[in-house]
């Protein structure tokens, strides 16, 4: 089926940064994803920490596994509404690629470290990390992804920040909204997390079906499971509950994305960005249900001891590395030192940043203890 007028076509599109010839055999997003599954980042997102830190255990989500499911959800979304797929997947699989070793734990230590040195956000460094950091290829820096892809990835950025951003930056300081297939990535990406942060978080022992059922989300699949199947075991059980949760919140953003679409009566992708609203959205009902349960997931897993174990732990290694590198950048490969001690401290800080950010948790943690 065509795609609908106002999806991201490859033909409207604004662009790679630096001139190349098509593929042969593929569309342009298709040849953004396959870069990005073909580089060094997404290769370590397999080591680095969703919730559990890796060596923790071989079952749990890692951001690789959750790059994957968030694609899987937004792929689905854009294929019941005509949009561009191979764009869709292309953001999905990209928008952690800057993350910190050890989750959000790693991304704000690391940010406490930089704030004299222009902060660090994981969002703007996968922007960087496809932009320039991986090192690929003879004719650029990076990826050289299309526009929409970048724009994509981009999910949210500072005013100052955008200034510094060329054309990528430029629709926060317009307010305008990015393509229907970005907005999809970015609520597809929250579904995700959630629902398999539940999994994960009942398979650690640190929340229960007991406590889970005071939220409606997960209420409403129990009973309907627990009708259905009596019987069944624990594992198949509460993943039967969040199957029924997904298709919930996915089914819902559908119908109501495309009622919104209709509603607003856009014809193009410029009418899509000149919207005062994203135009991908939950009803409201079930984005309340989403929501009471991203609350609940706050106070009962991310907020656990357990986990706050592991964070405190992660900070101490993260601000130990940090001071290090900056101390004696000869501690870093030639790659990073060389650079960092040509620069001014400003300089060095974003290598020692762009090192770090790099790390998978393993990596982290053997440089942490070299370094004792």
């Amino acid at each position: 089926m065509p795609l609908e007028p106002y999806a991201a076509h490859e033909q409207q599109s604004r662009g790679r940064r630096y001139p190349e010839s098509p593929a042969a055999y593929r569309g342009e997003y298709q040849r953004d994803r396959d870069r990005i599954v073909h580089s060094t980042g997404f290769r370590r997102l397999v080591y680095k920490t969703q919730v559990f830190v890796n060596h923790e255990g071989d079952l749990y989500r890692t951001r690789l596994t959750h790059s994957l499911e968030v694609a899987q959800i937004a792929r689905t979304v854009a294929r019941a509404l005509n949009l561009n797929e191979a764009l869709v997947e292309a953001i999905s699989l990209a928008h952690d690629l800057g993350h910190t070793p050890f989750g959000h734990a790693g991304q704000d230590t690391l940010n406490a470290c930089m704030r004299d040195y222009g902060g660090f956000e994981h969002n703007l460094q996968s922007l960087r990390t496809v932009d320039e950091l991986e090192a690929k290829y003879a004719d650029f820096p990076g990826l050289n992804l299309m526009f929409e892809t970048r724009e994509g990835i981009l999910k949210h950025c500072s005013r100052r920040n955008a200034r510094d951003l060329g054309d990528v930056g430029q629709r926060f300081l317009d307010r305008r909204q990015p393509s229907l297939e970005a907005q999809i990535a970015n609520i597809a990406d929250a579904i995700a997390y959630n629902n398999h942060d539940v999994d994960d978080g009942y398979r650690a022992q640190l929340i229960s079906i007991d406590g889970l059922r005071s939220q409606t989300l997960f209420a409403r699949g129990y009973d309907e499971v627990q009708h259905k199947y009596p019987d069944l075991d624990d594992r198949r059980f509460i993943y039967e509950i969040i199957r029924r949760m997904i298709d919930r919140v996915v089914s819902d953003l559908i119908e109501t994305t495309r009622a919104r679409l209709q509603e607003a009566n856009v014809r193009s992708i410029d009418e899509v960005r000149a919207q005062a609203e994203p135009l991908v959205s939950l009803s409201d009902s079930v984005l309340q249900e989403h929501q009471d349960l991203k609350r609940y997931l706050f106070r009962n897993l991310y907020q656990h001891e357990k986990v706050l174990a592991m964070t405190r732990q992660a900070q101490r290694m993260i601000e130990v590395l940090f001071e290090r590198y900056m101390a004696v950048p000869g501690e870093m490969p030639d790659e990073f030192s060389l650079i960092a001690v040509a620069g001014n401290q400003d300089g060095r800080a974003r290598v020692v940043a762009d090192y770090i950010a790099g790390m998978t948790d393993r990596y982290a943690i053997a440089e942490y203890e070299r370094l004792q």
